[in-house]
């Protein structure tokens, strides 16, 4: 009998090494959602090793059934992951008759971010109750369950990951270069942001902290990697905040090797609206985080950053604030950038890796 059966709404690109490495250890296979509402990069299911099918996901408003799915309860699989949110139509048919038929089930999921609604939480109650074991994502959700009544011992922080063995070997060839220099022509400290420009991540507020700096004296860079997909114009809104030529539109990068140079040799990594994998693929190459502190807004891997260690936080939409926490961050000499490099390598070493999530998936199935 084949141990594990994943089904996902779909495959997305980041999760293919810990999927690949799933299915070396575990013998785990693969059933993937063909699409969903929003842009998000899939992975190539054909070369997945498990991969099994392609589900097609059919969306009624909020919610949506994965055709094909609810067949494989009745397939000789002892455990079953179900990675998704109540909207998934499908998983509730797949977890009653998982209980009838004695069939273990797992949540891999976000679980609670702290701004539900009082039906909401009723809904994730039953739902997630209908769960043999629920891996998490970060330890804020966890706690939050537990005081809705969860048992602790149920609960596993599975954290996330990038191609965390990747990173590893290309963090050990980098070294300082002067490409900011080359681009700006001075000798400011650059603060980066990376992914998709949408109008969610409050890039403006980053802007306005920077104009507050340059009142202060103190005038920073800014690059910005990735595609405006919301039109947020950002040229436009720093050449009107009088920091235009401190700002850097280098557009989409998916080279690791690029995206490394830029993480290790800026300053802080900025995101004012929430911060998610970027926080990993920021630390992976010894480039604190910064964000803001409302949690109940933010994505899972705020949990990364350590204040004064891999990063800091900011009061939520404050951009005075946000100019403070940077300046704490530009301010560090070439000895104190070191020592936050090797805190940012050793936060990804100890927790938010593929190797730390298969141990976790062991625990859940064999503990």
């Amino acid at each position: 009998m084949k141990k594990i059966c994943l089904i996902d709404i779909i495959g997305a690109h980041y999760r293919f090494p810990i999927y690949a490495e799933m299915n070396k250890v575990f013998g785990c296979d693969f059933y993937l959602g063909d699409k969903t509402k929003d842009e998000i990069k899939q992975l190539a299911y054909d070369k997945l090793p498990g991969f099994k099918k392609r589900l097609h996901n059919v969306f009624l408003h909020n919610f949506y059934w994965q055709c094909g799915a609810l067949k494989l309860i009745f397939q000789p699989y002892k455990y079953y992951i179900l990675n998704g949110e109540p909207y998934c139509l499908s998983s509730w048919a797949m977890l009653i008759c998982g209980k009838l038929f004695g069939k273990k089930t797992i949540s891999w999921a976000h679980g609670w971010y702290g701004r539900e609604t009082a039906i909401k939480r009723i809904i994730k109650k039953m739902y997630f109750s209908l769960f043999d074991k629920l891996m998490i994502y970060n330890e804020y959700a966890i706690r939050l369950m537990e005081r809705e009544g969860f048992n602790r011992h149920d609960m596993f922080c599975i954290a996330n990951s990038l191609d965390s063995d990747r990173e590893k070997m290309l963090r050990n060839s980098l070294s300082e270069t002067d490409i900011y220099k080359s681009y700006f022509n001075n000798d400011n400290p650059t603060i980066i942001y990376c992914g998709r420009i949408q109008q969610r991540k409050k890039l403006d507020l980053l802007l306005e902290a920077m104009r507050i700096m340059k009142q202060r004296n103190l005038s920073v860079n800014a690059v910005f990697v990735g595609k405006d997909v919301d039109n947020v114009s950002i040229p436009q809104i720093a050449s009107n905040l009088g920091i235009g030529e401190n700002v850097w539109m280098y557009g989409a990068c998916y080279d690791d090797k690029k995206l490394a140079e830029f993480f290790y040799n800026a300053s802080a990594c900025v995101s004012p609206g929430n911060i998610g994998l970027t926080a990993i693929h920021s630390l992976s190459f010894g480039c604190p985080c910064i964000t803001h502190n409302n949690f109940a807004h933010q994505m899972p891997e705020f949990e990364t950053i350590l204040p004064g260690k891999t990063g800091d936080f900011f009061e939520y939409d404050s951009a005075e604030s946000l100019a403070d926490v940077i300046e704490k961050w530009i301010c560090l000499n070439s000895e104190q950038r070191d020592i936050v490099r090797k805190s940012c390598f050793a936060e990804i070493d100890r927790k938010w890796n593929i190797h730390y999530q298969i141990d976790v998936i062991n625990k859940v199935i064999n503990g």
